[in-house]
């Protein structure tokens, strides 16, 4: 078993095909087909079957999969853990953000920090919580930023900010049950923290009838959408103050907001690369965050 092969069954597990893991890996399809070969020899295992034209994960594959992408985060860890040793400003920052956090808190911050550490580089994932929650549980990120930290998953929290979720819309309403209930919500897809918070808020609120959802993909749909008046939606202020500063969005009065909520700068247990204690330092300098 080699690095190599490792990255070639994780691109063709995530691509579904041959042909394009070996464009995005800029090799051969018969170097890739050579790697899976011998992989899958070496462990006595089938980690790939044919799906229609294309592969996917068997069960063993899907087990083996996820522990290789835990592996290689690892490796990938201890490297940049390693270089930061040597020189923490020579180091690599790894942070993953929540949507609202990577879209509104995050650009500037990142900003003023490769300011004061220019030689430090950065590698920004941003995506739903599901998403970053896997990343840093595989230690391909050192750091995320979100909201509060699942109960029973085993986080540190580094530092913390707090913020709140108000209902929007693009003109004024009286934000009553009749009202809420005859709009059509902007949901999050699923896996989205703020997706499950708005559910959970449209079910305390016990509206009837249920007002009618519209599902979008990102953050931005979502406040463009409220904008062009498609419906209205529960987000966090932090995401939304231009547009109510400049009138594009009005905050909608309910019963049950403003929600107090806060941002949680997290990190797995153990010890950290200094590259992250000089961003978790220059977070708490400029951006209003605290720690514990």
């Amino acid at each position: 078993m080699t690095l190599t092969q490792l990255r070639t069954f994780l691109a063709v597990a995530d691509t579904g095909s041959v042909h394009a893991a070996a464009r995005q890996m800029f090799v051969t399809q018969s170097a890739v087909s050579a790697a899976l070969n011998a992989l899958q020899k070496s462990l006595g295992l089938q980690l790939l079957e044919r799906d229609g034209r294309g592969l996917r994960l068997t069960r063993a594959g899907e087990v083996y999969a996820d522990h290789a992408r835990t592996a290689l985060g690892l490796l990938d860890q201890a490297r940049t853990a390693a270089a930061a040793e040597t020189d923490p400003e020579r180091g690599e920052l790894r942070i993953a953000a929540l949507t609202t956090a990577g879209e509104q808190i995050l650009p500037g911050v990142l900003a003023s920090f490769r300011e004061q550490h220019p030689h430090v580089g950065v590698r920004l994932e941003v995506g739903n919580r599901e998403h970053v929650r896997r990343l840093l549980e595989r230690h391909q990120v050192d750091l995320v930023l979100g909201g509060r930290p699942e109960p029973g998953r085993e986080v540190e929290v580094l530092a913390t900010r707090p913020h709140e979720l108000i209902v929007v819309a693009n003109t004024p309403g009286p934000g009553t049950p009749a009202w809420l209930s005859a709009q059509t919500w902007l949901l999050r897809e699923p896996g989205s923290g703020t997706r499950a918070i708005t559910e959970s808020f449209l079910a305390q609120l016990e509206l009837d009838p249920p007002p009618r959802t519209l599902t979008l993909g990102s953050n931005t749909a979502v406040i463009e959408s409220a904008v062009s008046g498609l419906g209205v939606t529960l987000v966090s202020k932090d995401a939304v103050t231009r547009h109510l500063t400049e009138g594009h969005l009005t905050e909608i009065p309910t019963p049950a907001t403003p929600l107090p909520r806060d941002w949680h700068l997290t990190t797995n247990p153990g010890p950290q690369p200094p590259t992250t204690a000089l961003f978790t330092h220059h977070l708490t300098t400029t951006a209003h965050f605290t720690t514990p």
